[in-house]
């Protein structure tokens, strides 16, 4: 028995290449998990409308070690900034890129009237942790530093990220709060990627995916720079966020969750935990949906409202 898939995703999925979400032999290793997850990705992004009234600039912010961190910046032309969300794209901490995203962004940012500060974070394995959060923390900063001449207010700064994007973004924000600043406007985790113990299949959740336990398995392994089987030792928080002791003092947080994502369950304590503390919570939850079910079903009326729902969110700043 699993759980029931949303019908008018079953009907959009047709013969697009999902994962198989089976242990065993399969997508072993981050690289294999990149060479099958970006074409995807292309070629569900090519499917979104492009606005054309959006103007698009690029920056670079230093990185803790140094190195220069691109920054791609999207603004509604002729649109008076008022706050600014810095994005962190989904990929699983190993795949996806701001080229990728490109019409996902410039639909966020024409239809919101927010501008959305893309990073171009570091991927494991060639960068494991803490590449990718100290990236995304830099570009916080950056963004802060340069509210003034983004037009933007820094006191109405937000962070975001979808998939493995979302848990970097997660990480980045706790950082933040340990690290004295910037204070943060809100936090939107879009199914988020945050508890590198989510290895192990759930038979409940089916087969339509595109991204499986063993995927997620194999990214945990890159950005932890060592084989899960090994002797954990210490996993910081701000690389796997579900494992913080402390999650208070933390932003306003808009939390999406796919019913029938392998991130489901972390996701959900995750905000049960900021709940608890007195955070501010809002929390989607739709059931019969797959992991990035807003791009393999554009058209469903489940994505039609988390799409609504995020540029909602996105536009209170």
């Amino acid at each position: 028995m699993t759980l029931g898939l949303d019908p008018e995703i079953r009907a959009a999925l047709g013969a697009l290449p999902l994962s198989d979400p089976d242990d065993g032999p399969g997508h072993s290793d981050a690289l294999a998990v990149r060479a099958g997850l970006d074409p995807l990705y292309h070629a569900l992004f090519e499917r979104l409308p492009t606005p054309d009234d959006v103007d698009v600039t690029e920056h670079t912010a230093p990185s803790a070690d140094g190195t220069p961190v691109p920054l791609r910046l999207y603004r509604r032309a002729g649109m008076p900034s008022t706050g600014l969300v810095v994005y962190l794209h989904g990929g699983g901490m190993i795949a996806g890129s701001t080229a990728l995203y490109d019409p996902l962004m410039r639909h966020y940012a024409a239809a919101s009237g927010v501008p959305m500060l893309v990073v171009g974070y570091r991927l494991a394995p060639e960068h494991p942790y803490p590449a990718g959060v100290e990236d995304a923390y830099a570009a916080v900063v950056w963004a802060a530093k340069h509210a003034g001449e983004l037009g933007a207010d820094p006191s109405r700064i937000a962070v975001a990220g979808d998939g493995g994007g979302a848990g970097i973004a997660a990480g980045a924000v706790l950082l933040g709060r340990d690290r004295g600043g910037p204070t943060l406007a809100g936090q939107a985790l879009i199914q988020p990627m945050l508890d590198d113990r989510t290895v192990h299949a759930d038979p409940l959740l089916g087969r339509e995916t595109i991204w499986s336990h063993r995927d997620n398995r194999a990214a945990w392994a890159a950005v932890l720079g060592r084989p899960l089987d090994e002797e954990p030792g210490h996993t910081p928080p701000y690389a796997s966020p579900a494992r913080a002791g402390d999650v208070a003092g933390l932003p306003p947080t808009y939390l999406e969750i796919a019913g029938l994502d392998v991130l489901r369950d972390e996701a959900l304590a995750f905000g049960a935990r900021l709940a608890r503390v007195g955070t501010t919570v809002e929390l989607h939850l739709h059931p019969g949906a797959p992991h990035a079910f807003d791009l393999l079903a554009p058209e469903a009326a489940v994505s039609q409202r988390a799409l609504d729902d995020r540029i909602r969110f996105f536009g209170g700043f």
